[in-house]
């Protein structure tokens, strides 16, 4: 995970501000609708909430494919169909219907026709054809149970004929619908203005009635109904809940209503509308369809309710279509008011604020993690929110949904492509810089702490490894030049494995040399350990490839390892036109120096006392000695590493306490018994096999008294 900076949550910011602002922006302005339509799809498949038809207080009598083709309608103009519409509202009113709204309009009579019949016109012959029918009309009308509908528009206005109007005492509604640009009805007009004056809509009229209380405008600005604060977007609309997707709706056949009166079975309309809101509307699959939020999930016509009179007629299972029947969302404006279910969706800047808000997460997530993981990210938080939203949704409450998941994908995009312009130069020109001589590892730790190396060189603290095989220039002679590159290649191949599998840079290779460091260019605050744990670790398989590889076999190849930590110059030194990434300081010719020394003492490692420190107690050491070495005046305590703490062998710790207790004799010019010590291990132990002979000398020619414990080695 790559470690976000301040300059980065900045431009993050930026890009969600930018992203946020776009996506919600007018141009922009079909993602809100688009939300709802997914929410309501996203909530009609994963949690249904199919409610009971007889629940509802709103029917609808549909004028029907079946009406159409049921006599005496089959083949008859509507305008003649008025006298039975007549009877059967009258009909539904006696069942307890509360109120009645037309979403038909007859702005004609069959008594105004002009057409010639014989030496007279129809609409003469046909004189008194509505009488009953608007007799009927009037005294729904007076007992307040009947609200007629018109469509309001500056060139084509439909309204009733001049009788109906009468018969009403003008008690006329706007069927009008509001569509969004894509031409989906998501929301309701609640009112218009007509004549200067605040007229409700036909649903809202049919609710009021219903409710018994007149629509109000509380202080806020909101419309009240009964006590229900109307939600609203956008001004004087109602955002409308497809909750039960239109099968919610009882829908009875005009056709077999109008059978009903005939057989006389009033306890069937009793039965069906008491207490209902009733719509009488077209329900044909030509005719007034519309598209609205259910237009993803697929709507229905209303669930053909109970049969009075006339068998149900042969159909297929009812399928879900993308445009249902207008009747059918005046039937969804009045539930959702009469049970205070409309849809509650956030003002723009609440939305904004959301909006922004989830692109910010993902441009931070973008700023951390690598491409595909931050779409993962994007995808999982996607998720997590989208059923957060359906969750919302259940109770009526819409949240933004395609603005930010598409906001958070733009600014995705654009925290990928800073980074890859700006952001990640230099990530980039530091892989392409170490790739072939830096483990992978390595570079992505480095490139994680977020800290570079300077170029020029910056002072670090390090731990330097150097290792040269024991007397390779004579094993060398002996060998073809294809021999000698095949064990060199398996020889550097694997100490460089285990060089880097532990942290290492391994700086150079000099013949059969390898000098390393640890500590840089990565941070490393175990770099003294590491590179113990290295040395040990090489040792260990240049035993294994003496003992298993071909290429090794009869050669018995030994190194020589030394180990010194300190403060170090490490960065890109040389030319300008050409430069290597190198570590220059004393700390560096003291490492070498000790990697020398080894031949002395017999031993495979050697650490300067500063390196054995920093390693604390990982491991089991013993002093070998003080030295001076070549060029430096300052003493050196020597350390070598035995073996991790615990893992030591008792042999090695007989032998370093056999060795320990000589050296101190040693120091005290204590030789003889310095020799004792020395002595009963020096078959098994270089070291104290050189210093039994050192101590010997000394017994036989005791030194001066301003002699020191320190062995001044005379070449490198």
């Amino acid at each position: 995970m790559r470690r976000i900076g301040r300059r980065d949550i900045v431009v993050a910011i930026l890009i969600a501000l930018l992203a946020g602002a776009i996506v919600t922006s007018a141009p922009f302005q079909m993602l809100q609708g688009l939300s709802l339509d997914i929410l309501t799809a996203m909530r009609g498949k994963l949690v249904g909430e199919r409610r009971e038809p007889a629940t509802s207080p709103v029917v609808v009598v549909a004028i029907d494919g079946e009406t159409y083709d049921t006599p005496p309608f089959k083949g008859s103009p509507t305008q003649t169909w008025t006298r039975e519409i007549g009877r059967v509202l009258g009909s539904i009113t006696e069942g307890g219907a509360k109120v009645i709204g037309f979403d038909v309009i007859f702005p004609s009579s069959i008594e105004q026709s002009e057409i010639p019949f014989g030496d007279m016109s129809v609409g003469s012959r046909m004189k008194g054809f509505d009488r009953d029918y608007l007799i009927a009309l009037r005294q729904i009308s007076d007992s307040g149970k009947l609200v007629l509908g018109e469509i309001l528009s500056i060139d084509h206005a439909e309204v009733p004929y001049r009788a109906q109007q009468v018969a009403v005492r003008n008690t006329i509604r706007a069927l009008n619908v509001y569509t969004d640009p894509d031409d989906v009805i998501r929301r309701m007009p609640l009112s218009f203005a007509i004549e200067g004056r605040s007229v409700p809509a036909m649903a809202v009229e049919l609710a009021a009635r219903a409710l018994g209380a007149k629509p109000e405008i509380a202080p806020s600005g909101a419309t009240e109904l009964s006590g229900y604060a109307i939600p609203s977007a956008m001004p004087n609309t109602m955002t409308l809940n497809f909750r039960g997707l239109g099968r919610d709706v009882p829908t009875f056949s005009f056709a077999d209503l109008r059978a009903c009166v005939e057989k006389g079975d009033r306890d069937f309309f009793r039965r069906a509308f008491d207490g209902k809101v009733v719509l009488l509307g077209t329900v044909l699959n030509f005719e007034d369809r519309k598209l609205t939020s259910m237009r993803l999930s697929g709507g229905y016509d209303g669930t053909p309710a109970a049969r009075c009179a006339l068998p149900a007629p042969e159909r297929g299972a009812q399928r879900p279509r993308s445009d249902v029947a207008g009747v059918f969302v005046h039937a969804t404006v009045v539930r959702n008011l009469i049970e205070r279910d409309a849809v509650t969706e956030l003002g723009f800047p609440a939305r904004s604020i959301l909006t922004i808000a989830f692109a910010l997460v993902i441009a931070c997530a973008a700023g951390m993690l690598a491409p595909s993981g931050a779409l993962i990210a994007w995808l999982g938080l996607t998720a997590v929110y989208a059923a957060m939203a359906v969750g919302a949704f259940v109770h009526a409450l819409a949240l933004p949904l395609t603005e930010p998941a598409l906001a958070s994908l733009a600014a995705l995009a654009m925290m990928i492509g800073y980074r890859f312009v700006l952001a990640d130069r230099d990530e980039r020109f530091l892989r392409k810089s170490f790739a072939l001589y830096l483990a992978p590892e390595v570079i992505n730790t480095m490139v994680a702490s977020g800290k570079m190396p300077a170029l020029g060189g910056e002072m670090r603290n390090v731990t330097m490894f150097f290792s040269d095989l024991s007397g390779f220039s004579s094993i060398a002679e002996t060998m073809t030049p294809g021999e000698l590159v095949t064990l060199m290649n398996e020889y550097l191949s694997a100490m460089t494995d285990i060089i880097e599998g532990h942290g290492g840079y391994v700086d150079k290779y000099i013949g059969d040399s390898i000098v390393a460091m640890f500590g840089a260019p990565a941070d490393d605050p175990a770099h003294a350990r590491n590179a113990v744990h290295a040395a040990l670790e090489c040792h260990r398989k240049l035993a294994k490839l003496n003992a298993d590889n071909p290429a090794f076999a009869g050669h018995g190849l030994s190194h020589r390892i030394g180990l010194n930590s300190g403060e170090a110059v490490v960065g890109n030194i040389g030319s300008r036109r050409r430069f290597n990434y190198t570590v220059m300081s004393d700390t560096v010719n003291v490492a070498s120096r000790l990697e020398g020394a080894n031949k002395y003492y017999g031993t495979a490692i050697m650490a300067s006392e500063t390196t054995m420190a920093q390693t604390g107690d990982t491991f089991a050491w013993r002093e070998l000695d003080a030295i001076r070495v070549m060029g430096r005046g300052e003493a050196i305590r020597v350390f070598e590493p035995l073996a991790e703490r615990g893992a030591e062998s008792a042999e090695q710790t007989k032998v370093a306490a056999a060795y320990a207790e000589g050296l101190a004799c040693w120091r005290a010019r204590e030789f003889r018994k310095a020799v004792e010590a020395f002595d009963g291990a020096a078959k098994i132990d270089p070291p104290s096999s050189m210093f039994a002979e050192r101590a010997k000398a000394l017994t036989a020619n005791p030194p001066p008294p301003e002699w020191t414990p320190v062995n001044t080695l005379e070449g490198k």
